[in-house]
């Protein structure tokens, strides 16, 4: 196809081989894009290999897809796209349709006509053309998806099957339905990637959505109901990349295709897709040294003789570090400007909770959270002659240079201000009766790690676009310039950030760093620290596969114009795609 094409030789290269021809493609130092489909382990693997490396990297793996009926469904329509969504290709398909949620009162007659149509699918030789379940890809594959039902079954699950003739050769499993399955059960929390559903009930649109989203993965949705009203309520809700109402097993070029969570990051198709494989040439400043351990300064700076140290800024407040330790912080001249609280383990624990519990954040409009941001850059700008002498006093800027910084940092709150409620998603027109609306959503709670370069003006350029697209903050800011983000903390308290929203945490980078990293309840960490932390913070991210954005052992030239806009915009959000198909 390629030499009918015309593709100059070279372009496209193929290249046929198991585990270790793909290691080689990871590990070779001349390539600089990875894209991998498979399971969740071996992208674990894949994320390992890769960090520090500067290769851009996605992910398309596992799911445990939900398929939602509501009472209101056609049901004869649900039960086809069941059979369609699970028992294509066996189930061995990422994105098979594997927990079926149904809502009670239809919960018996839905069963009952799904059992029916089990009755009738025909197991045999996939080069059959009326086979519709061929065998499994191998015998260990095999092995496990029985195992997988024994344990189940052990759990509580009551397993069902077809009264239906296997071949006598092949590695052939039933169409299996489970009823009875607790959220816990493994075959409710597992990818099995067989031929085999496990089925819940819910009572409510509320209980639907958090039995929906109690999975580790993230890959696809099916959402069934007469009312398009409800169906495009639940949809956004759904932590999935791709979800169907009415519908599943759609796809399009134009559309993109990934997963949230454990089904990795990044988009295949559509416009998304274009730029995993474009990289934006951000302006670079210089490397970022890693902190050493030098003798804490003394002498007091002119000024104040009040003893102030500045607290952590937790869900809306100011409060001491769990260790009850602080950290000296030196001026330019090397006396003593003020100390800071000591940030640890339990003390990024709290604010990652604070983070998730600050959901009325997400969940406001793209114009409140304008105004929000608007309001942060005027208070700011009220305290600029403060912040100027600030920094000044830390780093022996001059005054212009200074007042520049801080008359940046107000322009950049401003202009993400301006993006938050005009950086915002399609409508795509696939070659088929429906629309697919890309939405534009929040990553999450996601940590930010700054650098010591233009410690004001970097904190807030990492801040503002995160912010805007509806994520929560902890933030780590500068190491050695931390009081100006304790002075910042006291402008948020009175600009309507909501409590949870912004979280600031002081100490040591590197360590908070990883912290961050290990943690599984952050969705993304930004980090811009020495290349050791950074590739630390990839490497040790594989615990929920959160996305990661480095520079690398790099900071950026964050006065330059091109250190703002869609870039950082692009990467503050996920792109979750609903097909919503129309007409008779």
């Amino acid at each position: 196809i390629c030499e009918r094409a015309g593709v100059p030789k070279g372009v496209g290269n193929i290249v046929q081989g198991g585990p270790e021809a793909g290691a080689a493609i990871v590990n070779h130092p001349g390539i600089q894009k990875i894209a991998f489909t498979g399971s969740s382990e071996v992208g674990k693997i894949i994320r390992k290999a890769t960090a520090g490396s500067g290769k851009k990297l996605s992910l398309e793996l596992g799911g445990k897809s939900a398929f939602v009926v509501f009472e209101d469904a056609d049901l004869d329509s649900a039960v086809e796209g069941l059979v369609d969504g699970i028992w294509f290709n066996q189930g061995q398909v990422c994105c098979a349709g594997s927990r079926l949620l149904v809502q009670e009162g239809i919960a018996d007659a839905f069963i009952a006509k799904v059992k029916t149509r089990m009755s009738r699918l025909r197991v045999g030789s996939p080069l059959d053309k009326n086979t519709d379940i061929g065998p499994l890809v191998d015998l260990t594959q095999l092995d496990r998806v029985k195992g997988l039902v024994a344990e189940g079954a052990k759990q509580g699950a009551v397993c069902w099957q077809p009264n239906v003739a296997l071949p006598s050769s092949g590695y052939y499993h039933l169409p299996t339905l489970a009823t009875g399955v607790s959220p816990a059960n493994i075959l409710a929390q597992e990818e099995v990637f067989g031929p085999v559903l496990a089925t819940m009930t819910f009572r409510n649109t509320e209980e639907a959505v958090e039995l929906a989203n109690n999975t580790r993965y993230g890959l696809a949705a099916s959402v069934w109901s007469e009312n398009v009203n409800l169906a495009l309520h639940v949809a956004p809700q759904l932590k999935a990349g791709v979800v169907w109402v009415n519908g599943t097993n759609m796809f399009d070029a134009a559309c993109g295709f990934g997963g949230y969570r454990e089904s990795g990051f990044g988009r295949e198709g559509g416009r998304e897709g274009m730029f995993e494989y474009l990289s934006a040439k951000l302006p670079l400043g210089p490397a970022v040294k890693r902190a050493t351990a030098t003798t804490q300064p003394v002498e007091r700076s002119e000024g104040d003789a009040i003893d102030r140290t500045a607290k952590l800024f937790i869900g809306g407040k100011q409060v001491r570090p769990d260790g009850n330790y602080s950290l000296a912080t030196a001026s330019a001249k090397g006396k003593l400007a003020g100390e800071v609280g000591l940030g640890s383990r339990k003390d990024i624990r709290d604010a990652v909770a604070a983070a998730r519990g600050c959901k009325g954040w997400a969940e406001a409009t793209a114009y409140n959270r304008s105004q929000v941001l608007y309001y942060l850059a005027e208070n700011l700008s009220g305290r600029a002659d403060e912040f100027a002498a600030r920094l000044t006093e830390l780093t022996g800027a001059t005054a212009k240079a200074a007042r520049e910084e801080v008359d940046q940092s107000i322009e950049r709150l401003f202009l993400y201000a301006g993006l938050a409620d005009k950086f915002e998603g399609r409508v795509h027109q696939p070659p088929a009766r429906a629309v697919t609306l890309a939405l534009h959503e929040p990553v999450g709670v996601v940590g930010i790690v700054a650098s010591d370069n233009a410690p004001l003006l970097g904190l807030i350029s990492l801040l503002a676009p995160a912010l805007a697209m509806g994520n929560t903050v902890v933030a780590v800011p500068s190491e050695k310039y931390p009081l100006l983000a304790t002075d910042l903390y006291q402008v948020i308290e009175y600009s309507d950030v909501p409590a949870g929203a912004i979280n600031i945490v002081t100490g040591r980078s590197a360590e908070l760093a990883g912290v961050l990293a290990r943690h599984d309840d952050v969705d993304g960490l930004w980090v811009f620290a020495d290349a050791e932390t950074c590739a630390k913070a990839e490497a040790d991210s594989v615990g929920n596969l959160k996305r990661v954005w480095t520079g690398n052992g790099r900071s950026l030239d964050w006065a330059s114009v091109e250190a703002a806009g869609d870039a950082f915009l692009r990467r503050a959000i996920e792109v979750k795609n609903v097909w919503v198909p129309y007409g008779d």
